[in-house]
């Protein structure tokens, strides 16, 4: 079995190739060992994460590790607080998602790989919570519990101006979702100018996220061997 700190470099590895994470973005897992802890990458660049950078974190985002930690910790730290269910989560920028946060045309499932999408986006605006002069980062506990609670039961959420945040009970099927989530956003642009653009209804999504759950490392292990070309950069 793969042990977990590896798992999480990989994952990171795989969301920068799949055009995902870039310099920032991050990604994390719950502990195997404790439902009250969770591990993260040192703040770095995700490409350039190996195990060793790997630190673990209690959910007030505090860590033992010696190096410095993500800004935005938090949004992990108050999700695994608000969801027990949740095994993992990867918080993007990825670029045709955005679109969706800036305006009312909602994020739908367009084709069966984000049947998942059916459950439900969710919406995080940050302005609600600290008003219309902030970074846009999740940068404290508050921020992190107000983004945990507009996320609610969904599988994914938007951020205004910001990114998104997609979630799983696996490290690989949260790493799907982010990534077919970012597909099906550009999809979805692509259709908008068509005329009736038929969605996928609601059975459809999930009868079709049931059957993807099931064959996610099919596409992992082939994410993971395209990842590999960016080896020299983690070896330089």
């Amino acid at each position: 079995m793969t042990d977990l700190r590896v798992q999480l470099a990989q994952a990171n590895h795989i969301l920068f190739d799949q055009g995902v994470l870039d310099a920032f973005g991050h990604v994390s897992v719950r502990s195997e060992e404790r439902a009250d802890r969770f591990l993260l990458a040192r703040n770095m660049a995700p490409v350039l994460v190996t195990p060793e950078d790997v630190q673990e974190y209690d959910l007030d985002g505090e860590t033992d590790g010696p190096a410095s930690s993500y800004l935005e910790r938090f949004i992990h730290a108050e999700i695994y607080r608000a969801r027990p269910d949740v095994q993992a989560v990867v918080h993007s920028h990825s670029a045709s998602v955005i679109p969706f946060g800036l305006s009312s045309t909602p994020l739908r499932a367009v084709f069966h790989m984000a049947g998942f999408l059916v459950d439900g986006v969710a919406r995080f605006e940050i302005r609600d919570v600290a008003g219309d002069a902030t970074d846009l980062l999740v940068r404290d506990a508050r921020l992190g519990a107000a983004l945990a609670a507009s996320l609610g039961q969904a599988p994914f959420a938007l951020m205004r101006g910001h990114g998104s945040v997609a979630v799983a009970p696996s490290l690989p099927l949260a790493v799907y979702r982010a990534v077919y989530a970012e597909e099906n956003a550009a999809l979805q642009l692509r259709g908008l100018p068509l005329a009736d653009v038929d969605y996928l209804t609601p059975g459809e999504g999930r009868a079709a996220a049931q059957t993807n759950a099931g064959q996610v490392a099919r596409a992992w292990d082939m994410w993971l061997r395209l990842a590999g070309r960016h080896e020299s950069l983690r070896s330089a």
